[in-house]
């Protein structure tokens, strides 16, 4: 892919995590930006997004109040910190590069085409 991921790991339910999402080669911050997971045995779902003309945020209800996403343009990067994490947030997360402009859910794949090759992230209780 032509993103790439960083920052998951192994944690403890209650733990946190931060997640990082690059883009080499072109400006991640032009295009609204999104996190998915993916669990064994489920089907992939979006967690959350940033728009950047207007810095809007969306969340999955499963992650809200939990997770927050932001950007920090001077580097390129969008993070996603995550919070009081759950077993059930255990999964494969990917970023995704999409266009504003494409209707539908910013947690919808069908808006994005740039994608990473995905982090685990693992949460024991």
């Amino acid at each position: 892919g032509q993103l790439v991921e960083s920052g998951g790991g192994s944690v403890q339910a209650g733990g946190s995590l931060r997640l990082s999402c690059a883009a080499p080669g072109f400006t991640i911050a032009d295009y609204v930006t999104g996190w998915f997971r993916h669990a064994p045995e489920k089907e992939r779902e979006g967690v959350s997004a940033i728009v950047r003309s207007d810095g809007k945020t969306v969340y999955a209800d499963s992650v809200k109040g939990r997770f927050a996403v932001y950007s920090d343009n001077d580097k390129g990067t969008v993070y996603l910190q995550m919070n009081s994490l759950k077993p059930d947030d255990t999964a494969v997360y990917y970023c995704a590069a999409g266009f504003d402009y494409i209707d539908g859910s910013y947690l919808g794949e069908e808006r994005y085409d740039f994608w990473g090759q995905g982090t685990q992230v693992t949460v024991s209780s």
